[in-house]
């Protein structure tokens, strides 16, 4: 019989890893005291302490006051975050016509934000744009820089290496490392729909099992189980803009015919509604619906619970919204269930820059 894998938590892995618990307790509510934190945390007292000095010598952490206790004794002292203490930048490449970056607090509050036009470009004159973008935040920073996030369409491994992204027409592209080397700084790059959904969690308060569907010029979904972003073996989990939904549907330009895109895309969706303005909601349910047979076996394998729909207000509405959830419910209802909630996402359209705030804050400081 073949011996069990042991792993051993190196010293310095430990210590990393208490200090993500010790800060994301204070990220999450202000005005806690070092007992407090480690009775959240479970963490020693003696161990928080050392952990608190730390942050608040990096500046992430500092004392905000006395608690107002009327027991006898010493009060406590409060700890706040500082969400000055550091910028992040943020990119999101998703867009047809061009791209967006953002300086934000650690809270995720934007303090500027650039644009550069695509106008139509894609490969090196694409990277070309989305390095200058990144410099031109990088230099508009006015506190030390955390790092750099980047949500990009297509499939994107854990090295940051844009494997596919046929609109840019980027393949095999190491971009993570290339801006790394531009920037001299912290670089994390990920699929625009899974930096989206992290999003979700972090800045609209969603829950650690959730799917989010993008809706732009293509499809795509980021996926979290049990607070963990789903990659798939192979980097492409949530990739559902070519799944079949309809065998007798148009031609897509994968070389399928009747992929979700071709029904739920924004540029496919706006031009049927363009040709037939009269039926706006009808084509939009059609959509729903087909959106809804592409997600039922998701929902019904992973026992999921919250979908939140993002994609511009005039197509992320009640009847494309209502026709999915029908179709979803019809497909997976069972008497143990409770009643699926689809909602459209409350982050209009900064939520992969967003996202990308939130990637660099979970790789950087742990906080999730």
């Amino acid at each position: 019989m073949q011996e069990p894998i042991r792993r051993t938590l190196r010293p310095e892995d430990a210590r990393r890893s208490n200090r993500a618990l010790v800060l994301q307790a204070i990220y999450n509510e202000s005005g806690l005291s070092r007992a407090d934190i480690a009775r959240a945390t479970g963490l020693t007292k003696v161990t928080v302490s050392d952990l608190v000095a730390e942050l608040i010598a990096a500046d992430l952490v500092a004392e905000a006051g006395t608690s107002g206790s009327t027991r006898p004794g010493k009060p406590s002292t409060l700890l706040g975050f500082n969400a000055a203490a550091r910028d992040i930048l943020a990119m999101d490449l998703s867009a047809r016509d061009q791209l967006r970056g953002a300086v934000l607090s650690l809270r995720g509050e934007p303090l500027l934000t650039r644009t550069r036009p695509l106008d139509g470009a894609f490969g090196d004159d694409a990277l070309a744009a989305a390095r200058e973008l990144a410099a031109e935040l990088r230099d508009a920073a006015t506190h030390p820089v955390l790092g750099l996030g980047v949500g990009t369409p297509g499939t994107v491994n854990t090295a940051g290496t844009v494997l596919a992204a046929p609109n840019l027409r980027w393949h095999n592209l190491p971009l993570q490392e290339i801006l790394h080397d531009d920037l001299d700084l912290p670089v994390r790059v990920e699929n625009d729909a899974n930096v989206a959904v992290l999003a979700e969690r972090r800045f609209a308060g969603g829950p650690d099992d959730l799917v989010r569907i993008q809706l732009s010029r293509g499809v795509g979904a980021g996926l979290l189980v049990g607070g963990r972003l789903v990659h798939g073996a192979t980097s492409d989990a949530g990739e559902i803009g070519h799944v079949v939904v309809d065998e007798a549907g148009g031609p897509c330009p994968c070389g399928k015919v009747g992929c979700l895109e071709t029904w739920a895309s924004v540029p496919a969706l706006t031009a049927r509604i363009q040709a037939d303005p009269t039926h706006s909601d009808t084509l939009l349910a059609e959509a729903g619906h087909r959106l809804g047979l592409a997600l039922a076996p998701v929902v019904g394998m992973l026992g999921l619970q919250h979908i939140v729909i993002g994609g511009p207000a005039t197509i992320a509405t009640a009847p494309l919204l209502d026709a999915a959830r029908d179709c979803i419910s019809e497909r997976t209802r069972s008497e143990f269930r409770p009643e699926l909630e689809l909602t459209a996402s409350p982050l209009g359209a900064d939520a992969v820059l967003l996202g990308a705030a939130a990637l660099v804050l979970l790789g950087e400081l742990g906080i999730g």
